[in-house]
């Protein structure tokens, strides 16, 4: 039967639903996401500070008098 809906809206409608029907599965996946997103910001932020703390030792070997 041909509903005039694109075959891949479908599916990712579909897909959709079947997540909304399982409890707790929307909340996980929001979670999963979130722990995604912290993760990545916890790797910028190490690399941030990594670079300030070269950059300090850098400079005060440099001062040195």
């Amino acid at each position: 039967m041909d509903l005039g809906v694109n075959h891949e809206t479908l599916r990712v409608w579909v897909g959709e639903a079947e997540q909304a029907a399982v409890p707790g599965t929307a909340e996980a996946t929001a979670l999963a996401r979130e722990n995604k997103q912290l993760r990545a910001r916890v790797r910028e932020l190490e690399l941030e500070r990594e670079i300030l703390h070269r950059a300090a030792k850098y400079f005060a070997g440099e001062t040195n008098w």
